[in-house]
């Protein structure tokens, strides 16, 4: 969780870049790879909690997404809306980066980075309690 929060920092100070200059190559690329390294960090923890829950296993994003509000994780409207898309986005930056604009990435720092946040605070809250799942972290 620390490689993710210390990639949202750089994805801050990245995006607060003035528009031609977060549009040079070396810093588009930079904010598509710590964007990416975010997002599937998120995804992966949330697969190893979910591997532990009865049930819960999950291999594919979205699908991780929607178990984490089903196992009540995370808000289940927040799993199904904006953690899914979220999985969708991680894919369009690993699959379809060809295709994805500076603009593009730039709203996304704008206005999503903090479902990120959002997610890690649900993370934070079951290591905290892990009983409530019926988890131990022995």
């Amino acid at each position: 969780m620390d490689g993710i929060q210390r990639d949202l920092i750089k994805l801050k100070a990245l995006g607060r870049l003035p528009r031609d200059e977060f549009a040079v190559e070396s810093n588009f690329v930079q904010v598509q790879f710590y964007l990416r390294r975010a997002l599937e960090g998120v995804f992966h923890i949330s697969a190893h909690i979910l591997s532990r829950i009865p049930g819960g296993r999950a291999t594919e994003y979205k699908q991780i997404a929607v178990r984490l509000g089903e196992t009540g994780i995370v808000d289940r409207d927040f799993a199904n809306v904006k953690l899914k898309q979220m999985a969708g986005y991680r894919n369009r930056l690993t699959h379809f980066y060809a295709d994805v604009t500076p603009e593009e990435i730039q709203q996304v720092l704008a206005h999503d980075l903090d479902d990120i946040e959002t997610s890690l605070a649900s993370i934070k809250k079951l290591l905290e309690d892990p009983g409530r799942f019926n988890l131990s972290l022995e």
